[in-house]
């Protein structure tokens, strides 16, 4: 039998193992863990952190932890996990060691030999460093594999003939861009570039400085010098970026945060994606330099590229693939787990070179995009069918993704949602897979904000649920059958749309009786729902108490600048809030909210 070898991603956040098990490769877990943090740490009373703890403890003892080390591989500086310090090959052969110890406990024998991943770019001196760090571990280190190289393996482009491929890396820590060359069992890198200082570290830095200035704004002290309210929102910061690569908007809340004059000061706000886009822009698009750089070292232009693959936890932002699809007109491949393909692709590598035979990496995804029709412009002309994915095809399942949209008229009390199959941006030449209407918004101004998510799961159940985000009102709808294949009278019906839409003037009424007759087919089935289940419900509370607690804080900061008849009026909707929270009463805490929310709109406005 032969000996096993296992596959490495030592990352700068994040590090896994893979290896063959029952013929497949797959990401090594404990506890139901695959990702161990590259984090390093000894508590106070002396036991050695590595991973989650580790992670954990930085909060309250960053002086005690290490993170990042991969930046320092190749390096002579040392660090310090309290008194004593350690190279970076040492604190990395902590991380090795324990991914060793897991596969150990998953395969049930012993691990002497690996396969570790490292940027393209990485000097001799990183290499070996990284050697260094395998040999303290106990590691034999078999194969020193580029990190481009893996994810191509991952993602089986060496089974599709000549290929070549530009793999976009951008992780917590290290950022680079190849441009590969794969044919058979070999893969070439013709050209690398990037940064070995950017990535989603960088990203959280400039999410913690916008908050930081934003708390300050509100009242809060200045903290910049306590290392552990810093901590807490570098975490509280971690946790929104990941929020919002799905969701439109993102909360952050840390209790007691920071003192002053001897009284608590919390930190509760809201980030909208839009402004954490705006935040990083400057950087996602100067990685598009780096792409361009690769491609001219390579010679090759961008319509000689075949496929754009995307590896690193922070290529998860839709900045990323927007940017990269208009730079290049490809769309990028996302159908691996950004954190863990680069694993996948070692144990690929570890697999055959241990004699086995390996086919490519097998993941469930959406074959198909979905989204609903809104209103909005279609080559400069406005129209009602504009459409935009929200789930994009490829995506891994089960998946959840979440966009905003606005009323368009003042005193819009509902959305009639349709919900499409397709990439076109006329929503009518995609198949409509489901049709609901989403009522009882707040009677406000135009530009009421209405958030539609969208979960898809393994069996292809596509559920939609609408919520106005002022007050939390929430309309859902489940469509079975959503990644179904179609059926032959549906291509015929799409064809036929398609047809429709380039001859004369009866777009309306052909869509319309099409749109309905898609409904009712054999392949899809739309289950309106009127009840809701429990844990659905438990959401929507902890959602409208959220919105609740957010709308009064904001009330509190406005009351200066009313009258007195509408600060009166404020302050008694205070008081029905809280007391419809305290006693549990939703129908009454979503009247109160309501009126309040209308109350400070017209305040604000004025």
């Amino acid at each position: 039998m032969a000996e096993v070898i296992v596959g490495i991603d030592l990352g700068t956040t994040n590090s896994e193992v893979a290896a063959l098990v029952e013929g497949k490769i797959q990401v090594l877990a404990t506890e139901g863990e695959q990702i161990l943090p590259s984090v390093v740490g000894i508590s106070p009373e002396g036991t050695l952190l590595v991973g989650t703890p580790a992670r954990n403890q930085y909060v309250v003892y960053p002086e005690r932890t290490v993170k990042s080390i991969k930046r320092l591989m190749g390096t002579d500086q040392r660090v310090g996990m309290g008194e004593p310090t350690y190279s970076p090959p040492e604190i990395s052969a902590l991380i090795l060691r324990a991914l060793k110890t897991r596969a150990e406990a998953v395969l049930r024998e012993p691990v002497r030999r690996a396969v570790i991943t490292v940027p393209a770019y990485f000097s001799d001196a990183q290499r070996q460093a990284t050697r260094d760090a395998g040999e303290i571990a106990g590691l034999e280190v078999v194969r020193i594999l580029n990190e481009p190289t893996a994810a191509a393996l991952a993602y089986g482009a060496d089974r599709h003939g000549e290929r070549t491929v530009l793999v976009y890396d951008l992780g917590g820590g290290t950022f680079d861009v190849s441009l590969v060359q794969v044919h058979g069992e070999i893969t070439e890198v013709l050209a690398s570039h990037g940064n070995n200082h950017l990535g989603g570290d960088d990203f959280d830095q400039l999410l913690v400085d916008f908050v930081h200035s934003r708390f300050m704004a509100a009242g809060g002290p200045d903290v910049r010098g306590n290392r552990r309210a810093m901590s807490r929102l570098l975490r509280a910061a971690e946790e929104a970026k990941k929020r919002l690569s799905f969701e439109p908007y993102a909360r952050l809340r840390e209790e007691h945060l920071a003192e002053r004059d001897g009284v608590p000061v919390h930190l509760d706000l809201e980030v909208s994606r839009a402004e954490y886009e705006q935040l990083i822009r400057h950087l996602i698009e100067g990685t598009l330099d780096s792409v361009h750089q690769a491609l001219a070292d390579a010679g090759k232009r961008p319509d000689q590229v075949d496929e754009i693959l995307l590896v690193g936890g922070a290529t998860r932002t839709p900045l990323v693939s927007q940017l990269l699809e208009e730079k290049t007109g490809l769309v990028p491949r996302q159908e691996l787990h950004p954190d863990l393909c680069v694993a996948f692709g070692a144990g690929v590598l570890a697999a055959r070179l241990a004699g086995h035979e390996i086919e490519r990496v097998l993941v469930d995804i959406s074959p198909y995009s979905f989204g609903p029709s809104f209103f909005g412009f279609l080559n400069g002309v406005p129209s009602e069918h504009c459409y935009r994915p929200i789930i994009v095809r490829n995506t891994p399942l089960p998946v959840s993704r979440t966009e905003t949209y606005v009323t368009m008229v003042d005193d819009q009390e509902a959305w009639q949602v349709s919900i499409y199959q397709g990439d076109d941006p006329h929503a009518l030449n995609n198949i409509l897979v489901g049709r609901f209407l989403a009522e009882g918004f707040s009677r406000v101004p135009a530009g009421n904000e209405i958030l539609c998510r969208m979960d898809l799961d393994l069996d292809g159940i596509l559920r939609v649920t609408v919520t106005e985000k002022r007050t939390g009102l929430a309309k859902h709808v489940t469509i079975e059958g959503a990644t179904t294949a179609l059926s032959e009278a549906e291509v015929i019906s799409a064809q036929r749309r398609m047809q429709e839409l380039f001859g004369d003037d009866e777009e309306d009424e052909f869509a319309g009786e099409d749109e309905f007759a898609a409904v009712e087919g054999d392949e899809t089935n739309l289950i309106v729902e009127s009840e809701i289940t429990e844990e659905e419900e438990n959401r929507d509370r902890r959602v409208q108490i959220s919105e609740a607690r957010a709308l009064l804080e904001r009330g509190r900061r406005l009351l200066d600048k009313m009258n007195t008849e509408d600060r009166e009026e404020a302050i008694a909707l205070h008081e029905q809030i809280e007391n419809a929270l305290n006693a549990a009463e939703w129908q009454k805490l979503r009247e109160a909210t309501t009126e309040l929310a209308d109350l400070l709109f017209y305040v604000e406005e004025g």
